[in-house]
């Protein structure tokens, strides 16, 4: 069973995932409108949750959530199943598959054996697409993948039920029905609307804008209450997550930044564009913060900040994106 997939190499897991969806389905959507719909962009530094030992950084939404508020406000049903037994999971993929509907999932990017082995790690909120099966093989449409691969049904299901932090569970998810017409530019509104709230107006000190500046505050401390060592890790981590996790830090912002310059276009405000242009200047900045931050990780003598200077641009960030994201979220309530 094979079903004909419009496979195309994305930037980041879930967004690919739901846009290559939306193609198989007739819609084109971008990468960068998935994520904007689905207001992707977020920040939390969360000291009490820890992987190995050190806080969890994050630079988006949870995983899933994407998918799930782009699908509502397109107005698109989707069904999504969690399982406990492995061959129910199966039986109900290869279902799917026999009735030509290509099916998305969450897995544990270290049993994806089509991985290099430098790519395998324990992280449990992969998304992949399977399109069909060939005999024991699965075959597999990964977005961070140039071409479309495969995989044993052995080493999926391992995917599928990983143990760990947030486990997969064998969840898996396909749209269902789509509306007859579909009122982009209030998708785009509320999609922003919902980004700049995120960012500016929770108020929960570790999230969003106010998360970003207080990580900064707790980094330029750790040399003193950490010890050289364990701060160097602990940098080492926010670096990893930046950079290393899904599209990272700056990456989802250059993301975010085409999505509103697409968005511009399709809902007539310049603003968009303009705002687009700034948002690249943090995402541009984070890059910075990376690079002279993996410096010191490396213990190298030229070019290395302290951990003071490290945190005043990451401040620096936070100050414009919370300048940024109470535009777009004031922006976004005189347009609904």
């Amino acid at each position: 069973m094979q079903i004909d997939f419009p496979h195309r190499q994305s930037a980041h897991c879930e967004n690919g995932v739901v846009s290559n969806l939306m193609r198989f389905h007739g819609y084109n959507y971008s990468e960068p409108m998935v994520f904007g719909i689905g207001s992707g962009i977020f920040f939390s530094y969360i000291p009490f949750i820890k992987m190995g030992g050190i806080p969890v950084t994050s630079y988006r939404t949870l995983p899933g959530a994407i998918f799930k508020r782009f699908a509502k406000r397109i107005g698109m049903k989707v069904e999504s199943k969690s399982y406990s037994s492995e061959q129910k999971a199966m039986a109900d993929l290869d279902v799917m598959l026999e009735k030509g509907v290509p099916v998305g999932m969450l897995t544990s990017v270290y049993y994806l054996t089509y991985l290099p082995d430098a790519y395998r790690f324990h992280f449990n909120a992969h998304n992949i697409v399977v399109y069909g099966k060939e005999g024991n093989n699965y075959l597999v449409s990964d977005p961070v993948m140039e071409t479309t691969t495969t995989i044993s049904a052995e080493d999926l299901i391992r995917a599928r039920f990983a143990k760990g932090v947030a486990e997969p569970k064998g969840r898996m998810y396909y749209p269902t029905q789509f509306p007859k017409e579909i009122d982009q530019k209030e998708a785009i509104w509320r999609g922003i609307k919902r980004a700049g709230f995120d960012m500016t107006e929770i108020p929960i000190f570790i999230l969003g804008t106010k998360g970003m500046k207080y990580l900064a505050g707790r980094l330029q401390k750790w040399p003193e209450r950490l010890g050289d060592r364990k701060a160097i890790q602990y940098l080492g981590n926010v670096v990893r997550m930046q950079e290393e996790i899904g599209t990272g830090g700056a990456g989802f912002r250059f993301l975010y930044a085409a999505f509103l310059d697409e968005a511009s276009s399709i809902v007539g405000n310049k603003e968009l564009y303009d705002l687009s242009k700034e948002l690249t200047a943090s995402g541009d900045r984070l890059r910075d913060f990376a690079y002279y931050a993996g410096r010191v990780c490396k213990s190298r003598k030229t070019d290395v900040l302290s951990f003071a200077e490290l945190a005043d641009i990451l401040r620096e960030c936070a100050e414009r994106e919370d300048k940024i994201f109470r535009r777009l979220h004031q922006i976004a309530k005189d347009n609904i």
